[in-house]
């Protein structure tokens, strides 16, 4: 246990493995208030040197070499064949970047881009217990940031620094991550909360999540879609205008040729099932073939679930899905907060 889980555990968080959650607050968290939530499901690769940009734009759907100090993007590293092998935000560092993502697939991640670097001018190290990512959402969150003494960035995808190296990123509509020094963590999240904000665990982040239409590749996920098939193009996380990159072709060619069969979708679940990323869902014209898959869960204040799902888009306009199998429970297709057209 690190200082900053053990400063979590004082508060009253339970801890399973990077699943955070706080019995007292989870359950009326994400509907009473805006909340504050450690990220300890999501992980920091830090790219250093001089070489960074370049290398790091070589490899990935976004760009970066025009990448602004005070700009952030959505970003993924993809497989030749153009299915994601990972999603995670990226933003400048004074000598370099940082990309964070989930942390069950970090690991092979860094190994896998590592074998990339070769002669670059380029280090790439796990950063996770040198950074904490805190997310803040809701709509009372940029009040409770600015309680907290940070600053609050201005637009969508922009951040902001303080002296003490923490950074506020604005992801979307009261929705924030703040990237903070270890050290400072407790600290943080102890402002945050003296100022209003209500301790929440993971799902209530992954929630949020959901709810801004922003997904998140995992270990259950990886290799499954091709980055249209997320809507990623749709949240800024693709450039259409750059160079080549590993699965470059297949992004490009999907955008181009012909209608996207598939898409990603906002879907309630109901109660009593056992939805899990990675599950397979069904409609009445695929009969037994899977017609998509679950790509984020959590659960919902009415006791069922919420997810982002990829579907075929025939299946989504019938309204006919069924999880885990042709005669599963029934799924109800929910708003995404920008248009799929």
């Amino acid at each position: 246990m690190t200082a900053w889980t053990d400063h979590l555990a004082h508060h009253g968080a339970r801890l399973d493995g990077a699943t955070v959650s706080f019995v007292e607050t989870d359950a009326s968290a994400p509907a009473n208030g805006s909340i504050a939530v450690p990220l300890l499901h999501l992980g920091v690769i830090r790219s250093a040197g001089p070489d960074s940009a370049t290398f790091l734009h070589n490899l990935v759907s976004n760009e970066v070499q025009n990448l602004g100090a005070d700009a952030a993007a959505w970003n993924s590293f993809n497989s030749p064949k153009g299915r994601m092998i990972a999603s995670f935000l990226m933003w400048r560092e004074a000598d370099g970047h940082g990309l964070a993502l989930s942390g069950d697939i970090l690991p092979a991640v860094l190994k896998k881009l590592s074998m990339y670097v070769l002669r670059s001018k380029v280090k790439l190290v796990d950063a996770s217990a040198d950074l904490a990512l805190i997310g803040v959402a809701g709509a009372h969150a940029p009040a409770l940031l600015q309680a907290a003494g940070l600053a609050v960035p201005a637009d969508t995808m922009t951040l902001t620094r303080d002296a003490e190296g923490s950074r506020c990123i604005r992801i979307g509509d009261g929705l924030f991550i703040v990237a903070t020094p270890a050290g400072a963590a407790p600290r943080v999240f102890d402002a945050l909360v003296a100022a209003g904000a209500v301790k929440a665990g993971t799902a209530a982040w992954q929630l949020a999540t959901i709810r801004a239409g922003l997904p998140l590749v995992t270990a259950a996920t990886q290799e499954e879609f091709v980055a249209q098939m997320l809507n990623y193009e749709l949240i800024g996380g693709v450039s259409f205008h750059k160079g080549c990159y590993p699965g470059q072709e297949i992004v490009a060619r999907t955008q181009y040729l012909g209608k996207l069969k598939k898409r990603m979708y906002r879907v309630a679940i109901p109660a009593g099932a056992n939805p899990l990323p990675g599950t397979d869902l069904f409609a009445p014209e695929f009969g037994e073939q899977s017609a998509g898959k679950l790509v984020n869960v959590a659960p919902a204040s009415d006791g069922g679930f919420e997810a982002l799902a990829v579907l075929q888009t025939s299946s989504a306009e019938s309204g006919q899905i069924r999880l885990g199998a042709p005669d599963g429970v029934r799924l109800t297709l929910l708003e995404l907060p920008y248009s799929l057209a």
